[in-house]
């Protein structure tokens, strides 16, 4: 399955990092960054939550949330999170239904062999809980001023 711009954003509702818990129903009426990365603590994973991390004063002065998922259980993203001192909350979305539903779990292939995996994928969801933007098979290095300018662009 995979969503549109401009569509409504599945609904989602998982743990997440600091003993918090995020959903689409407590982020209405506000945008939000919603962005799917493979695993924790691996080196694009890092650079790319360190990039947004460096980059939430300015989303937030944008009245824009970050929120991050994968795969993982809640203990390696909790470390992951305190280990980069990231603030924003990490999601774990270890039954990959919230992945499926955005489309970002997909048949990968490594080597000839296939596998089910995370894409790396970024959301801009506006403050009526509609995709404003996707950026699919994201390329860690420039994504998260990628992702500000079109947060500029949201108004």
């Amino acid at each position: 399955m995979s969503i549109e711009e401009g569509a409504p954003a599945p609904a989602f509702d998982m743990p997440a990092s600091g003993g918090r818990s995020v959903s689409l129903e407590a982020m209405k009426g506000k945008p939000f960054v919603l962005y799917f990365y493979p695993k924790a603590d691996t080196s694009g994973c890092t650079k790319e939550a360190c990039d947004f991390q460096e980059a939430l004063p300015a989303l937030g002065g944008l009245g824009l949330d970050v929120i991050g998922v994968s795969p993982d259980p809640m203990k390696p993203i909790e470390k992951f999170a305190e280990k980069y001192n990231l603030t924003f909350p990490l999601a774990s979305d270890a039954e990959k239904t919230v992945a499926e539903a955005y489309g970002t779990w997909v048949e990968k292939s490594m080597y000839g062999r296939k596998y089910m995996g995370m894409d790396r994928a970024t959301f801009l969801l506006d403050k009526d809980g509609k995709v404003a933007k996707i950026w699919r098979k994201v390329k860690v290095p420039g994504h998260a001023k990628d992702v500000m300018a079109a947060a500029q662009a949201l108004g």
